[in-house]
């Protein structure tokens, strides 16, 4: 899985070029005090792509996602966007970047104290881009797109329904109309058929042109669904030695062909081996 870049030199020329990826992670460690997390990863983006990002709990999916926005600092290596070194930016710089990301947290993370239109509205207000616009069209539009009445915007997050509260994210995070869509866990503690409603508005926000997406999720049904292509991410205190942290890059249709039986267990929800390697490291400790 090894790729080759060009120099750093060339990136002010490279921004926004069509024909170049959006978003390039080169050789990046992320590591907390001698913990490493992510270990050299290095992945491309292209624009346009909806790439779902798989893995077990404690992998290093959603630091993955925080480092790709600049929220954390890698150890080493890269994180470029558009051909830009975010971590490089000043902050003035990096927050005027993050006007083209739109986040979709796992729990929605709306603000209580704020009734939805607010919430919709936050990042126009916090950007200071609401001015001369009507902003009650623009959160009533937002929330059409996601399938919910305009009669939602005067309720409190505490009213609505956990798929209700998902969908309004959802909106809040396109109210910027981003270029980038980022989903951590979109689907978690939802029933099967609000999960699916999220899906297909994952789908539809992804059709939009010049909008990529990067979904992290154990949700299967997501990966094979909405993805363009899927990466599985393995922990990196488990690897072989000089192994990729990295142990899929392909298709979802080359996902269910997948040769490598760490990938295979993940995909079919095969507790077995890794019940043992649990209990033997239990009884390793308690020795």
């Amino acid at each position: 899985m090894t790729t080759t870049y060009p120099s750093s030199n060339t990136q002010t020329d490279r921004a926004g070029d069509p024909s170049q990826p959006l978003v390039e992670l080169r050789s990046m460690t992320l590591q907390f005090s001698r913990q490493t997390i992510l270990n050299k990863i290095t992945l491309s983006i292209p624009r346009g792509q909806t790439l779902v990002v798989i893995g077990e709990s404690g992998c290093g999916k959603t630091m993955l996602l925080k480092t790709v926005v600049g929220l954390t600092r890698p150890r080493s290596g890269q994180v470029v966007y558009d051909g830009d070194d975010i971590h490089t930016l000043n902050d003035h710089d990096l927050t005027n970047l993050r006007c083209k990301f739109g986040f979709v947290f796992q729990n929605a993370a709306l603000f209580d104290s704020m009734t939805i239109g607010q919430n919709i509205a936050f990042p126009l207000q916090q950007h200071d881009l609401a001015q001369g616009r009507d902003v009650n069209r623009i959160v009533f539009d937002r929330l059409a797109e996601v399938g919910l009445p305009d009669s939602v915007a005067a309720k409190r997050p505490a009213q609505l329904s956990g798929g209700m509260r998902k969908r309004v994210g959802l909106a809040r995070a396109l109210v910027l109309e981003p270029e980038l869509m980022l989903y951590d866990e979109p689907t978690t503690g939802l029933d099967p058929i609000m999960s699916d409603v999220i899906n297909e508005l994952m789908l539809r926000t992804s059709a939009k042109p010049d909008v990529t997406s990067l979904i992290i999720t154990h949700d299967m049904k997501t990966a094979y669904k909405v993805a363009d292509r899927v990466i599985m991410l393995y922990p990196f205190s488990r690897l072989e030695k000089g192994e990729d942290q990295i142990i899929f890059d392909g298709t979802p249709q080359e996902l269910e062909q997948a040769s490598d039986r760490r990938v295979r267990q993940f995909v079919n929800g095969e507790a077995g081996e890794r019940l043992m390697e649990l209990r033997s490291s239990a009884l390793e400790n308690f020795e």
